[in-house]
């Protein structure tokens, strides 16, 4: 077994995700080990916006970085990172478009935690009555469940935007 260090934990990141479905889908709807508890934060547009702007890819893509060395660079100095990844049904496949992750560090995870959060709230019954749901077969009544969810208007220069949009 490998014991963490402090060092360990301040290159670790603060993933936001904003999809219920996608959340469920990286959780196990609350089941997998250590991610029993599922909490919905809301957060501040103005701080979600500055997070975007300031981003970088979490992966290298030569129609946005002119070589690797040089996102290698933008991503050390970001304080946040994007991915897309597939969005996810109510049986957790994916599906054929894309969802943003949104990763936080240094800066932008002390702006999330001191600044940005407005609310928190327990969604772990939610997720459970919903994936009940789903097991048995009831997918109208699941989905009736479902926050409610919009597609969000990122603001210009958000990092891989136009191969999603």
């Amino acid at each position: 077994m490998r014991t963490r260090t402090r060092k360990d934990y301040e290159h670790r990141l603060t993933w936001i995700k904003p999809s219920f479905l996608w959340m469920m889908y990286r959780c196990g709807w609350g089941t997998k080990a250590d991610q029993e508890t599922v909490l919905a934060v809301e957060i501040d547009r103005g701080g979600f916006d500055w997070a975007l702007r300031n981003a970088c890819l979490s992966h290298y893509d030569p129609d946005e970085h002119p070589d690797r060395g040089a996102w290698q660079r933008q991503l050390k100095g970001a304080p946040a990172r994007v991915q897309w990844d597939p969005e996810r049904d109510l049986r957790l496949q994916a599906l054929p478009y894309r969802s943003l992750q949104l990763g936080l560090a240094g800066e932008a995870s002390r702006r999330y935690a001191d600044e940005w959060t407005v609310a928190i709230s327990d969604v772990t019954p939610l997720a459970r009555e919903i994936h009940a749901l789903v097991r048995s077969g009831d997918t109208a009544a699941a989905a009736a469940l479902l926050p409610e969810e919009r597609p969000y208007p990122a603001p210009e220069g958000t990092p891989g935007l136009g191969r999603v949009s």
